[in-house]
């Protein structure tokens, strides 16, 4: 439905005037800027013209729709013209020969929001209709509109007042062509100001990561070389307190005795942690490869139960290896998974003091992988030790510690991730610990396996296309108690996030098919609409971007992520989301 201000009849030159004065009164009353009133006006002054000259004349209406709401001002001008023969020929630009007839079209159609033509034989009809600016359509009342319609100029118009008014415009136009003339070439020298800066920033950082990268292969070979040259004489050491512990050149009295096994027990640790510093540093350094291969979890078990019975010294601790039915055939690196379940059973057995350490398997189809878990009865896990637990020379205070070198769980996960999995842990003081390991059944087969945490853990999902910036974000997260979804394009991050409902999203902005501001637009507009989102980019963002990204919780710079600081909003986002 629609409300008429106003109609006048095209009959004479001076209705072309009056029409164009009349356009850009009622634009100014419905609440127009001034550059809005201009292009509404000329747009109608050449509708006008068009239809006068080449249409035999006819009838301007100055209208409104939806009066409870406005949203668009219309103009209709219909004449009595023959009509267009090619309709589409025309508003292409294509006249017809020997004629000026429809170049107005042209024109008016680049002025307004919306254009519309109906046009046959003896009738034809343009509609030019300009969205009506929010803030002012809340104000036009029925009485509004009625008094818009007494305030317009009368038909006569003094054709001189028009052509100094459209100079005034001209002018007008011109000198803030100039501005932004000016503006531009403001910026521009700006730019180039800025991309001089960007390029010598850029050569600076490509120098700081050469040094970083000599820095980190000399660490690597001093760690592996001096690792190298450790093994010797420590291994020497514990032949020789062997030798002497077994009295081949004849007996040692009990105090001999107890000192050798010092000297033994001593250089055996050492010996440990020099293996775990060689081993990590072959995965830092990418020296380290998968070796795939098929075997079977029974079998994994079997050799597990043998290698690990020296360890079991507290009868008080039952070692138990359960293996359910039908289980899958592994594809990965059968030595790696067996070192990283030798790490969490041993670490389970030296702090349980009695009870159980149970291993056990079982088959995670809907994500193909498998997934190992250790869980014990033992001393448990603080909450905030559990998110330091896998970082290098970290270990547990407690009265079970018993020398160790902290580097078992980090070299555990980096091994897992290695070959596509990871290593995750849940913890109550007091009560056990459960560490799950998580493979893909086939090594390769899996882009990104989410860990499952315990029952009840939030889900992140990650949306970048950037692998090692979700690597990050995916280990922070997990030490912060997430289970972590990741995506690498918009629409699978949408997808993802309609599918799982997270509870907590991190976006990126520029990635291929979708970027961040096309899926969080479409998420806002979803029934995943509440999912708090932190923005994390390494783009500058203007002022209109900004507003883009209103829905957003936070936006965090890349280079500003840090563990404590990701940490710390996570929580906050956490927190402020269950209180609401």
């Amino acid at each position: 439905m629609s409300r008429t201000i106003a109609r006048m009849p095209i009959d004479q030159t001076a209705d072309i005037v009056a029409a164009r004065q009349n356009a850009r009164r009622v634009a100014e009353l419905l609440g127009f800027d001034r550059q809005a009133q201009t292009r509404v006006a000329t747009a109608v002054s050449e509708i006008v013209r068009n239809a006068y000259y080449h249409g035999g004349g006819g009838e301007v209406e100055f209208l409104v729709d939806a009066p409870q709401r406005p949203e668009h001002f219309w103009v209709h001008v219909s004449d009595r013209g023959p009509g267009f023969t090619d309709l589409q020929a025309t508003l292409s630009g294509r006249h017809e020969s020997g004629a000026a007839r429809g170049t107005g079209l042209v024109h008016a159609r680049r002025l307004v929001d919306r254009f519309e033509v109906d046009s046959k034989p003896g009738a034809t009809r343009v509609h030019l209709g300009q969205r009506i600016p929010r803030a002012a359509a809340a104000k036009l009342t029925a009485q509004a509109l009625d008094a818009i319609a007494v305030q317009l100029p009368g038909s006569r118009t003094d054709p001189l007042v028009v052509l100094h008014e459209q100079d005034r415009e001209i002018i007008q136009s011109l000198a803030e062509l100039q501005e932004r003339q000016a503006e531009a070439i403001r910026l521009n020298r700006e730019l180039e100001d800025t991309n001089r800066g960007v390029v010598a920033l850029y050569s600076e950082l490509e120098e700081k990561a050469d040094q970083l990268r000599s820095v980190s292969d000399m660490k690597s070979r001093f760690v592996s070389n001096m690792s190298h040259e450790f093994r010797t004489p420590l291994n020497s050491i514990l032949a020789l307190s062997r030798l002497l512990i077994d009295g081949i050149d004849g007996p040692l009295n009990t105090e001999q005795m107890r000192q050798v096994d010092y000297i033994r027990k001593a250089a055996q640790g050492l010996l440990e942690m020099v293996n775990d510093l060689l081993d990590l540093a072959k995965v830092e350094a990418g020296k380290v490869d998968v070796r795939p291969g098929v075997f079977e979890v029974g079998e994994l078990f079997a050799s597990l139960r043998g290698s690990l019975k020296p360890l079991q010294v507290n009868p008080a601790v039952e070692l138990r290896f359960e293996q359910p039915p039908g289980l899958p055939t592994l594809y990965t690196d059968e030595q790696k998974v067996a070192q990283i379940l030798r790490n969490l059973i041993s670490n389970a057995l030296k702090f349980t003091e009695r009870g159980h350490v149970r291993v056990s398997a079982h088959d995670d189809a809907a994500h193909g992988r498998i997934v190992f878990v250790v869980d014990d009865s033992g001393i448990g896990i603080a909450p905030e030790a559990t998110r330091s637990i896998f970082e290098e020379f970290t270990q547990i205070d407690g009265a079970l510690q018993r020398g160790g070198t902290g580097l078992g769980l980090p070299l555990s996960r980096r091994l897992a991730l290695l070959m596509g999995g990871d290593v995750t842990v849940k913890s109550v003081l007091g009560v056990g610990s459960t560490f799950e390991l998580f493979l893909p059944v086939r090594f390769g087969s899996a882009e990104a396996p989410a860990a499952a945490l315990a029952d009840g853990a939030h889900q992140l999902l990650v949306v970048d296309d950037e692998e090692a910036f979700r690597y990050v974000i995916r280990h922070i997260a997990q030490d912060a108690g997430f289970q972590v979804l990741e995506a690498h394009d918009g629409e699978a991050g949408l997808q993802m996030a309609l599918q799982h409902r997270p509870k907590l999203l991190v976006l990126d902005l520029q990635m291929p098919r979708m970027n961040g501001f096309a899926m969080l637009d479409a998420l806002m507009r979803s029934e995943a609409r509440d999912t708090p989102v932190i923005v994390c980019t390494s783009v500058a963002l203007t002022l209109d971007q900004k507003r883009a990204l209103a829905a957003a919780h936070a936006i965090v710079p890349k280079h500003d992520v840090s563990r404590d600081g990701l940490t710390a909003l996570l929580q906050s986002v956490m927190a402020s989301k269950e209180s609401a």
